[in-house]
């Protein structure tokens, strides 16, 4: 790895990755409308009166998993976000996504280097 290379790891506890799972099923329960999954990009829709709550999640997130893109797309019903892996991390990127969806953590410790 060279010097300008992000790694491709989660910086959270593990007792914070667990709190950011809780806060992300709640998140979702509340308000994913949808989801699916193109390549190494999950695409979530939520309703958009969630929208404040998804721009705290791509912040946090942005934090700690800084190897991942974030874009978000507001429309008058939704806010959709793009999460998208890259490549080094196409292994690990099923796993990550179902994480996100779920909100539960399926694996992510040891498929993303999650401490």
């Amino acid at each position: 790895m060279t010097d300008n290379e992000i790694p491709i790891a989660c910086t959270l506890s593990a007792g914070d990755f667990k709190k950011r799972m809780a806060w992300i099923a709640d998140l979702n329960a509340r308000a994913l409308a949808s989801h699916r999954t193109e390549g190494l990009t999950l695409h979530l829709r939520y309703r958009a009166d969630a929208a404040s709550d998804v721009q705290e999640l791509v912040r946090r997130e942005t934090e700690c998993c800084a190897f991942l893109t974030f874009d978000l797309q507001r429309s008058a019903d939704f806010i959709e976000l793009a999460v998208t892996a890259p490549p080094e991390a196409e292994i690990a990127a099923g796993t990550l996504f179902n994480d996100f969806i779920s909100g539960t953590a399926s694996g992510c410790a040891s498929a993303c280097a999650c401490t």
